[in-house]
């Protein structure tokens, strides 16, 4: 089964938590107390093992796989070698009692029978919950928000990307539709997308299992790009108290028709940003207007377009792009700032995400 990096940097979070444990060896401290909320997360994914008998923790194994693949280990029998290698003292802290280093065959056990999709919803859902932990303390507002402040929502772009070298038993690639975050482009989960479908029927399954393991959606805003500007999504999005901003093309005709009739020539520009570099100079415009009340597509608050033109030193034109979008977003927080933001981000995820995959 491959291992997401997301796994590796949890299990050596785990690790270096439990070398940090102030309490000594030799009062083997149970597991919980050690990196508690990631291994509690580790147990909630099944590897098909029965309970009576088990004696490596499923939490433990995964954490153990994880550190080793930090470590440069790239097969079983690496992996066992390095976790043989674990100080007795760090295993004890991990198992809560004197043990031994799991075997090869544990190993090989567990990492097939896991369930994959599970094993990237909790470790996504923890590495959200340590970013936002991150973030929070950073801005000094831990605690209640102040009155008349509504919390932060955190950005999500969902994208699907065909995994280069790897193949499925029958011999097609591999293509995987992930959500990542805008700021840090931490993959919170993904599944693979059947060779016999498309990314459109999993996009709800993807979301649901990040809410299943603990992401809080009513605190997100969802971005994907055009193939995914579906009612259904938008729908199911709304039920879940989830923000979305979706750009709009020909695969949403009426839509499309609809936002582009729109008079954007009598409509203010609400921001301009000139960037330059790498001998260019990059103008970037947003204008936003209120969703029509017969737009064809639920839920819309604002729809926006975003011009992006291109220009060399001397003035002359290279590129000029035009982008039609909508947004579940009222006015605030779905300022022109910050649907200009969601947007540049989200191509800019789309642009530099590439799944990497450790055999």
């Amino acid at each position: 089964m491959p291992l997401h990096p997301a796994i590796a940097e949890s299990g050596f979070a785990a690790l270096d938590a439990a070398r940090s444990c102030s309490s000594a060896a030799e009062d083997f401290p149970p597991s919980a107390v050690i990196c508690p909320e990631l291994l509690v997360r580790f147990a909630e994914v099944s590897d098909g093992r029965r309970d009576q008998g088990r004696v490596h923790p499923v939490a433990v194994v995964l954490a153990l796989c994880a550190a080793a693949v930090v470590a440069g280990m790239g097969s079983f029998t690496a992996i066992a070698g390095w976790a043989a290698d674990v100080p007795a003292e760090l295993l004890a802290q991990l198992y809560g009692r004197v043990a031994q280093a799991p075997s090869k065959a544990t190993i090989w056990r567990v990492i097939t029978g896991a369930d994959a999709t599970a094993v990237d919803a909790v470790i996504g859902a923890w590495l959200a919950g340590q970013a936002a932990t991150r973030d929070a303390t950073a801005h000094g507002c831990e605690g209640d928000s102040s009155e008349g402040e509504s919390p932060e929502f955190v950005a999500i772009a969902v994208d699907g990307k065909t995994v280069r070298g790897a193949t499925d038993t029958e011999g097609n690639q591999v293509h995987l539709l992930a959500a990542a975050t805008h700021r840090d482009a931490l993959v919170l989960g993904q599944v693979e997308v059947g060779a016999k479908t498309n990314e459109i029927p999993m996009f709800a399954p993807l979301l649901e299992g990040l809410a299943e393991a603990g992401v809080d959606l009513t605190r997100a805003v969802i971005t994907a790009d055009a193939l995914h500007t579906q009612r259904a999504h938008a729908e199911y999005l709304h039920e879940r108290g989830a923000g979305f901003a979706f750009t709009v093309k020909h695969n949403q005709p009426g839509l499309f028709a609809a936002l582009d009739a729109l008079p954007w020539s009598q409509t203010p520009i609400a921001l301009r940003d000139i960037d330059t570099g790498h001998g260019r100079v990059t103008t970037r415009t947003i204008q936003v207007l209120p969703a029509p009340t017969d737009l064809p597509f639920p839920h819309v608050n604002q729809v926006w377009l975003i011009e992006r033109y291109t220009r060399d030193p001397t003035g002359t034109l290279l590129s000029a792009v035009a982008a039609l979008g909508v947004t579940n977003l009222p006015a605030h927080p779905g300022t022109p700032e910050r649907l200009a933001t969601l947007i540049r981000q989200h191509w800019g995820i789309e642009v530099r995400r590439d799944v990497a995959l450790v055999e």
